[in-house]
């Protein structure tokens, strides 16, 4: 029992704790789930409150003149603040560009990573919270670069859906693209073209540290988002893969995870979170008003501080403050029209998406793409609303069919984030559909394809 729990607890943290927290690696009832709901106490009593703040990161390294990697004074490449809700039972992950202007304790601006870099996790903490406005957090978890890497062959690779920046953004021109890039000394190699592929290790790494387009930092979020998905989706689907391989997983979460969490502390969370809907895993990001170059550090975000306040209280409080829910005259203050809704299949039904598009367009909306998700294992609805239309995301979800009129709103970066947005037009709201669409919904789908 104590390696299996182990293991679900190393899942927890090689997959950056707010994505995988939510999947046991089993999920069927048998003896020994039993017995650890039974004896295992639960993270309220382990902790002593209802919530737990995390910090994740992810070190980059550099490499010597013999080409030896170091990870000494290593930045930080990925940065997540993670609330563990115990009293929700939800996870709420807010990702933070690394290239964002921070204060550092010396009062000098810098980019926010370089604190880890300066102070190690103790500065890296105290920057960020003090960055996000919130006390400070309750634990750590930082892994290098290679734990993803390794964890991805431990488990045999995972599929993903290769996007550009311009699909990952906006939906349009995404066909045909590729993702080309090599930088011998960075050790990164990436020749991808977009479409469903099958990645090893090396290269999902390389397709979730690619930043070399218009979009940099903000779609690079994205994309460690999607690989981390697959990654768990393939955990916690295939079980036989899984458990010829624990051995293997356990090996790289010892060998590259640094953490003060203790291995009750993780026996506590991983059993408590197991077989937690995908629903209730929130996911943003800090977008930012303007990019600059700042001395000595060159290009640099500035941070949207209006959005970020917005996204610590309903995401990084305890508990989280509730999401404004609109009233009827405000919903209908909205034109449909003016809003573009791209839509999305992760639900696994032949023609869902296209199903879905067509409600919407005839509620008035303007539709945009209309084709698969990155997934199609998706539990439930998400409404991703990248719009400067205040409820632009209750707006759509009001017209949905009945089914997933109770999927959640997750507001993300507008548009207008990033300087190069004028360039391309985009939608306002993407609406994924998941398996909560209704039987009768989907049967009338099924005749379409996408």
């Amino acid at each position: 029992m104590n390696r299996r729990i182990l293991t679900i607890a190393g899942i927890l943290i090689v997959g950056l704790v707010a994505t995988a927290a939510g999947y046991a690696v089993v999920e069927h009832k048998n003896p020994v789930t039993e017995l650890s709901q039974i004896f295992v106490p639960a993270p309220q009593q382990v902790f002593g409150k209802n919530n737990l703040l995390v910090l994740v990161e992810g070190l980059d390294y550099d490499y010597t003149e013999k080409d030896e990697e170091y990870s000494t004074n290593s930045r930080s490449d990925v940065i997540w603040a993670v609330n563990l809700d115990f009293a929700g039972k939800k996870i709420y992950e807010l990702s933070i560009p690394r290239d964002m202007i921070a204060t550092l304790p010396n009062g000098t601006q810098a980019k926010i990573n370089q604190a880890q870099s300066d102070g190690g996790v103790k500065e890296a903490k105290s920057v960020i919270s003090q960055w996000l406005g919130i006390p400070g957090f309750d634990r750590y978890a930082v892994l290098r670069i290679d734990a993803t890497k390794e964890f991805v062959d431990a488990i045999g690779g995972v599929s993903v859906y290769v996007k550009s920046s311009n699909c990952l953004r906006y939906k349009t021109g995404c066909t045909g693209d590729t993702l080309d890039y090599d930088d011998t000394w960075g050790h990164l190699h990436i020749h991808l073209k977009e479409g469903l592929q099958h990645l090893d290790g090396e290269r999902a790494v390389a397709y979730m540290r690619f930043r070399h387009d218009w979009c940099s930092d903000p779609c690079r979020i994205m994309r460690q988002q999607q690989v981390l998905h697959a990654l768990v989706a393939k955990v916690k689907g295939d079980k036989v893969n899984t458990f010829l391989h624990i051995g293997d997983m356990l090996g790289v979460f010892r060998k590259y995870v640094q953490t003060d969490f203790s291995d009750p502390e993780l026996l506590s969370i991983a059993n408590y979170y197991q077989g937690m809907p995908d629903s209730s895993v929130v996911v943003a990001q800090v977008p930012y008003t303007d990019d600059i170059n700042l001395p000595t550090y060159g290009d640099s975000l500035v941070p949207d501080t209006v959005a970020r306040a917005h996204l610590v209280a309903t995401m990084l409080t305890a508990p989280p403050a509730p999401v404004a829910s609109p009233d009827a005259m405000a919903l209908a203050a909205i034109a449909p029209g003016t809003l573009r809704v791209d839509v999305e299949n992760g639900s696994g039904v032949s023609g869902a998406a296209r199903h879905v598009a067509t409600v919407l367009r005839q509620a008035g909306f303007t539709i945009g793409d209309v084709g698969d998700a990155d997934r199609s294992d998706y539990g439930t609805t998400e409404i991703h609303e990248h719009s400067n239309v205040t409820f632009a995301g209750a707006k759509v979800r009001s017209a949905l069919p009945q089914s997933l009129r109770r999927a959640v709103v997750v507001p993300e970066a507008s548009a207008t984030s990033s300087p190069a947005a004028t360039a391309t037009q985009t939608s306002d709201v993407t609406v994924i559909v998941g398996s909560d669409l209704s039987r009768k919904s989907a049967a009338e789908a099924l005749p379409d394809h996408s």
